[in-house]
């Protein structure tokens, strides 16, 4: 069992790592590569900040909200990701561990952590301010693919990200050896370009979304963020279109709060999301989705069962504050999957 993490002479020291017989490389049935964050919010719209305005920490990142949603789905997960070594590594990981994911297999760097700032009202309207530059983050590179190998080949999926990606030159090459290392072996991909424009610009998400496309077994994707910049379109149809003619397997495009659109090369279809009424924040909802989705595929779920689990978790995602303040256990994800299907709100074309 994953214990706690514990500061011991200065250093940070996993204790209980997971192991198999035989000292093998254990098991995992996801993987998740990519930078944990220090999130700061804010009691306040941004902009309206002062002196004195109060604020409070916790934790996340694409790849923390990813793995806590998988873990939280019933997946045995890991996170593949890189630390600095400032006083906040350890609550970082500590909270890691507490959400279920398996933190033994992550790398330091003496560098400090990425952070960022937010708020969010009611209507799950977000605003970010994000130190990142020269982060422990951004220092991933092929060199800890390696170290990972025996994890990667033997897992049952991946889940990496354009984030990831555009963290820096040798954050991109970890990401593609690490997508080519899981396809190589027969695992599964998932990948969100999850474009952010004051990381990168659109002609490098671009070459990396085309490299990672065929490697995939599922990419997901945002209209209109991620297509106006990635496939020049702010129709979702085409958008799916687009992403499959580079090579996925299965697109899915988010559309806003209320449906998705799911095209696994025999057929497209709209799917309803189901509606939470009293939303607080929309930060980590799509990496909520992919966590969870990912996980019920590998666990064997048919691909719209586990989409639909995907969208009952994200859904119920909003009601925290923050890409973890609300990681929803999967008997709850499930429950509202089959009210949702009760309903009679099935897939529409």
């Amino acid at each position: 069992m994953l214990r706690l993490l514990r500061r011991r002479r200065g250093a940070l020291t996993v204790r209980g790592a997971l192991t198999v017989a035989g000292g093998a490389a254990p098991h995992y049935d996801v993987l998740v590569l990519g930078e944990v964050l220090v999130e700061i919010h804010a009691g306040t719209a941004l902009r309206e900040a002062a002196d004195g305005t109060p604020a409070r920490i916790s934790y996340s990142g694409d790849a923390l909200n990813a793995a806590a949603a998988a873990a939280a789905a019933g997946a045995r997960t890991a996170l593949l990701a890189v630390v600095g070594d400032d006083e906040l590594s350890v609550p970082l990981l500590n909270r890691a561990a507490a959400l279920g994911v398996d933190v033994s297999h992550v790398r330091r760097a003496p560098r400090p952590n990425g952070a960022y700032l937010l708020s969010a009202d009611t209507d799950g309207d977000r605003e970010f301010v994000y130190w990142r530059t020269h982060s422990a983050g951004s220092t991933l590179g092929p060199g800890h693919v390696a170290s990972w190998r025996d994890l990667l080949t033997g897992c049952g999926a991946l889940i990496t990200s354009g984030i990831t990606g555009a963290l820096s030159p040798s954050s991109r090459d970890a990401v593609l050896a690490a997508a080519r290392l899981v396809h190589g072996a027969g695992g599964h991909v998932t990948y969100d370009p999850n474009f952010r424009s004051r990381l990168t610009g659109p002609a490098e998400a671009r070459e990396l979304l085309a490299e990672i496309a065929p490697l995939t077994g599922l990419l997901k994707a945002s209209c209109p963020a991620d297509a106006r910049a990635l496939v020049d379109t702010a129709d979702p149809g085409a958008t799916a279109t687009r992403c499959r003619a580079l090579g996925a397997r299965t697109v899915v495009v988010t559309t806003g709060a209320d449906r998705l659109l799911l095209d696994d090369g025999t057929r497209a279809a709209y799917l309803p999301v189901p509606v939470n009424p009293e939303p607080v924040d929309a930060t980590g909802a799509g990496d909520c989705f992919t966590g969870t989705t990912t996980a019920r595929l590998v666990l064997g779920d048919a691909l719209e069962d586990a989409v639909a689990y995907g969208t009952a978790a994200a859904s119920l995602s909003v009601s925290g504050r923050g890409g973890t303040g609300r990681v929803p256990a999967f008997s709850e994800t499930a429950a509202l999957a089959a009210v949702h299907r009760r309903c009679g709100r099935g897939a529409s074309g």
